[in-house]
């Protein structure tokens, strides 16, 4: 039953971090012609195209796909509240309640460290090779958290401390949720 459960929480968490950066890229105004844009794109259309009929997007946000992230964590959470031994509350309402926390809680781990990752990576890519293909895409997902921090934090002797602070600024997140 444990391995069920993992390779189900594999794919349910999968599915949730491309919905959500999916979501992330559309807000930051990354573009999607690139490879990460396309990949997200093409894996998530199938959910995100008939939400769409339903849930249209308002001032420039596609809601569709973070409906769709919270949809698979709500299952997963219901689902992980039906197999735990913890007992559910007599109302379904408290049940309900508990359900919707879990996957919100989860909704906002995974974005943080879905930002936390694009921060290394833009860190590891632009020592080694800034001119990758992914390169633009990564910094322009980063750049609405780096840019607030970097009119506060000099660069010094050359080198850019935000991504750094940001990683802080995001583990104590973490540790809040």
């Amino acid at each position: 039953m444990q391995a069920v459960f993992f390779l189900l929480n594999a794919v349910v968490s999968f599915f949730c971090t491309l919905f959500l950066l999916r979501f992330m890229m559309q807000l930051a105004r990354v573009s999607f012609a690139g490879q990460i844009g396309d990949f997200v794109v093409k894996t998530t259309n199938w959910a995100v195209k008939p939400l769409r009929r339903i849930v249209p997007g308002v001032a420039g946000v596609d809601w569709a796909s973070l409906i769709a992230a919270l949809w698979l964590q709500l299952m997963m959470a219901g689902l992980l509240l039906s197999l735990s031994s913890v007992e559910l509350a007599a109302d379904s309402v408290g049940t309900l309640l508990m359900i919707l926390m879990l996957a919100v809680r989860g909704l906002i781990r995974l974005a943080v460290y879905i930002l936390i990752g694009a921060l290394i990576l833009q860190a590891v890519l632009s020592w080694v090779n800034p001119y990758s293909p992914v390169a633009p895409t990564v910094n322009q997902l980063v750049r609405p958290i780096l840019d607030p921090l970097r009119r506060f934090i000099p660069t010094i002797s050359g080198i850019d401390l935000s991504p750094l602070v940001a990683i802080l600024l995001l583990q104590v997140v973490l540790m809040f949720v």
